[in-house]
């Protein structure tokens, strides 16, 4: 009877283990799980050849092969069930809004999926579009609940920015008021040289350059929100045109 007490011994520490491992990444958990349930097993297969139980060794040495050589219990698998990360991502909807916040990196996305900018993705949003947005889902809170939510997480600073081109009157709002043909064209260049496009790239290119640049910029990665302005700015001037 001493083996079975040994097995239960060794059930009842993976239980344990589980259990104490349970606010952990589920891959790693699953993982060392593998490891666990693999090497208890052969050490019983083991325990059980000293003891000249030939059956029970050979019985539970496969069991032990099969979790440490194929990560497999039966039809139970300890990869797949640790590949498996749905679980980790967020998913809100409102009238307005979809987004998805994925908890292992952090990253929050988000796209519009009603009004006129249905079908865009938030990262393509410059600042023209973006007040635009506000002003169309105005009536709805939770769509400007979330959409101030993506905006703080994707758009540092962006509440001071708005407030200090309001103060202004508006960000670049000078750019064609009494501004002669030559001042008009440094700018436009100056916008295709902030994008690093060259003159008569087509709107997709804009965006396209638009949305790589925010990524380098975001204040998590060493960005900068007086780049993010230029960068925006640019973009709005050129699909403005």
């Amino acid at each position: 009877m001493s083996w079975i007490f040994l097995v239960a011994l060794g059930l009842l520490g993976v239980l344990w283990l589980v259990f104490a491992l349970r606010n952990m990444d589920r891959r790693l958990v699953m993982q060392s799980l593998r490891w666990i349930v693999g090497g208890v097993a052969a050490v019983i297969a083991i325990g059980a050849l000293l003891l000249r139980r030939i059956d029970i060794a050979m019985i539970v040495g496969a069991v032990a092969a099969s979790v440490l050589l194929r990560g497999r219990l039966g039809r139970f698998s300890f990869d797949s069930i640790g590949d498996q990360s749905s679980g980790n991502v967020s998913k809100v909807r409102s009238r307005y809004l979809a987004m998805e916040l994925d908890h292992d990196t952090g990253e929050l996305g988000g796209r519009v999926v009603d009004g006129q900018f249905a079908g865009w993705d938030l990262m393509d949003l410059g600042e023209t579009e973006t007040r635009a947005l506000f002003e169309e889902i105005g009536q709805d809170a939770e769509s400007v609940n979330l959409l101030e939510s993506w905006l703080d997480t994707n758009r540092a600073g962006w509440r001071e920015y708005f407030a200090e081109a309001d103060a202004g009157g508006g960000a670049g709002s000078g750019a064609g008021q009494g501004a002669s043909n030559g001042a008009a064209g440094d700018a436009v260049r100056e916008a295709y040289a902030v994008l690093g496009l060259k003159p008569g790239a087509s709107d997709e290119d804009i965006k396209s350059a638009h949305r790589e640049l925010m990524k380098g910029v975001h204040p998590d990665h060493g960005g900068s929100e007086f780049l993010a302005a230029k960068i925006n700015d640019a973009r709005d001037l050129l699909l403005g045109r």
